[in-house]
């Protein structure tokens, strides 16, 4: 019965689909059916042997009891963990932003989530922190904006300025044409007008652009004496 119920759990866990599961939902709900497959191959082993469940049962009910106690941080983990499994607000794959932590999400599992971050380290956060914590996500949309603020003096032509940076926009191939770039003024100060350029690229395509508009604004600027 046990050999049975240990490849019939395994079984279980490997082969479980539901197709309107999510694939990473799917192996959550595999495990927690392969253990309850373990659980009653257990139960129906020891009743064949004539060990008594009453007793068992009972002395479990005193045990579960303490075990609560001890475990109720797990127990949190576990019920956030079923929350975020049917939220979904990110996926395996995804990079996400968790409070400090910021990163690719390799796993989800019942008890935490864990992150490969850009430096190659692995982030394990509890699921509950996730539940609590606030959740960006970089990546569930195909497009992004790059944001870039310039404070440029006073005494210069805010038009011709906002008119150079949409040839440097129109010039970079990454630069998206719709949604079109924009620039929005955001204030001004002692000797300054802080302004705010914006860009869209693909997703993937992001940090390229932004890193190709930065470095062509200020040689864009020069090239007309703006500082």
């Amino acid at each position: 019965i046990l050999i049975g119920g240990y490849f019939l759990a395994r079984l279980a866990r490997r082969f479980f689909r539901v197709g309107w599961l999510h694939p990473q939902q799917q192996l959550i709900m595999g495990r927690l059916l392969s253990y309850a497959v373990i659980f009653v191959a257990l139960t129906w082993a020891l009743r064949e042997l004539g060990v008594s469940l009453g007793a068992l049962l009972g002395a479990a009910g005193i045990l579960t009891v303490a075990l609560g106690f001890a475990a109720r941080t797990a127990a949190s983990n576990l019920i956030s963990g079923l929350f975020l499994m049917g939220e979904r607000p990110f996926l395996i794959g995804d990079i996400i932003r968790v409070g400090d932590a910021f990163g690719t999400v390799v796993s989800i599992d019942l008890l935490s989530v864990k992150l490969r971050t850009f430096d190659n380290l692995l982030e394990r956060i509890p699921n509950e922190m996730v539940l609590k914590t606030k959740v960006t996500n970089l990546s569930r949309y195909p497009i992004r904006r790059a944001d870039i603020k310039l404070r440029l003096p006073l005494s210069c032509d805010v038009e011709r300025v906002e008119a150079l940076l949409f040839e440097v926009a129109d010039a970079e191939p990454l630069c998206l044409e719709e949604p079109r770039p924009q620039l929005l003024h955001l204030g001004f100060g002692d000797a300054y007008v802080e302004v705010q350029f914006s860009v869209w690229a693909a997703r993937e395509n992001f940090l390229a652009l932004r890193t190709a508009v930065n470095a062509r604004i200020p040689r864009a600027l020069a090239e007309e004496g703006v500082k």
